[in-house]
């Protein structure tokens, strides 16, 4: 299981708890309040024990009403399944563009097949637009298109609080991976507007979907716009950022595997298929992820001997 902290704060909407989650899960947001209970998003799926444990835990006897996913990437919705069996009550809210996969469970417009990772499926009962205006406890949270890191993420934020819960768009110390640019969908600007979205919107307070909740937001939008000024001036530097955050983030899950399982895996996952094309064509993909591999054992993020790979 991985660490998790619960923070409540003065500043922060009344009954609102944040579940500050260590990789793989993104952090949980439990707002507990007189006209529901609502947690907003839900970690990874190797972790929902945890999640449901966090959950009860924090209600105790008291049902869960709404679960909302800001958006559909695995480390964000993989508890979804296991709440819905345990609150079968409770309404699931998710973006309105990621529907019609959702109904049909395509795992290859979900990106869990085109990542190699893990989530157990699950229904949904309504949909978040933009625009739109959303009671999560005892406050009414706005929902703001944010896409960039995924095409179809939102953000929510709390005018009278001024509390914003940011998910992927923007954290202390940068952004999530930029998924539509590994596929050759220019998203760099995207980035850059839901920033300025973010920082028009004036929030006093945020809450990432991964990391501590931070109230430095001018520092923290200065330098998200410093990294991505990086970023569309060296395309390759996000790209192989991306590779090591993927490599990175499946060894977590595994522990530790056999070079040879590993690099399997490798092979039959589409994304990293892309980025190793992208690099270099004429390069094998076990090749390129050996490069990958062997920058993390150097950064002492995992250890690798002549058989095995471990997460550290």
């Amino acid at each position: 299981m991985t660490s998790s902290h619960s923070f409540a704060l003065s500043c922060l909407p009344t009954g609102l708890t944040v579940f500050e989650r260590g990789w793989l899960s993104s952090n949980n947001i439990l707002i507990n309040g007189k006209n529901n209970s609502c947690l907003i998003d839900t970690g990874y799926g190797s972790h929902q024990d945890q999640t449901l444990q966090l959950v009860h835990a924090s209600l105790q006897d008291k049902n869960l009403d709404v679960i909302v996913n800001t958006h559909l990437h695995s480390d964000h919705c993989g508890g979804n399944a296991i709440l819905q069996k345990h609150y079968p009550q409770a309404k699931t809210y998710i973006p309105q563009a990621y529907a019609q996969a959702v109904s049909t469970w395509d795992e290859n417009l979900l990106s869990f097949a085109s990542t190699g990772q893990l989530c157990y499926p699950f229904r949904f009962d309504e949909v978040l637009t933009p625009g739109q205006e959303i009671l999560l406890g005892d406050c009414g949270w706005q929902v703001h298109g944010a896409p960039g890191h995924d095409p179809d993420s939102v953000i929510l934020f709390e005018p009278v609080s001024r509390c914003l819960i940011s998910a992927d768009a923007l954290w202390q110390h940068g952004f999530g991976v930029v998924f539509p640019e590994l596929v050759n969908m220019p998203a760099f600007e995207l980035v850059g507007k839901t920033i300025d979205l973010i920082e028009k919107l004036d929030p006093i307070v945020v809450i990432p979907g991964h990391g501590t909740i931070f109230t430095d937001i001018s520092e923290a939008i200065d330098r998200a716009r410093e990294r991505l000024k990086v970023f569309q001036q060296h395309p390759i530097k996000h790209t192989k950022h991306a590779a090591k955050v993927l490599l990175k983030f499946k060894l977590m899950e595994l522990k530790q595997i056999s070079i040879q399982d590993f690099m399997d895996w490798a092979v039959q996952t589409q994304l990293i298929q892309i980025i190793v094309k992208q690099e270099a064509d004429s390069i094998a993909t076990s090749q390129m992820v050996q490069g990958f591999l062997a920058q993390l054992a150097d950064a002492k993020v995992i250890k690798m001997d002549d058989h095995f790979i471990y997460d550290l």
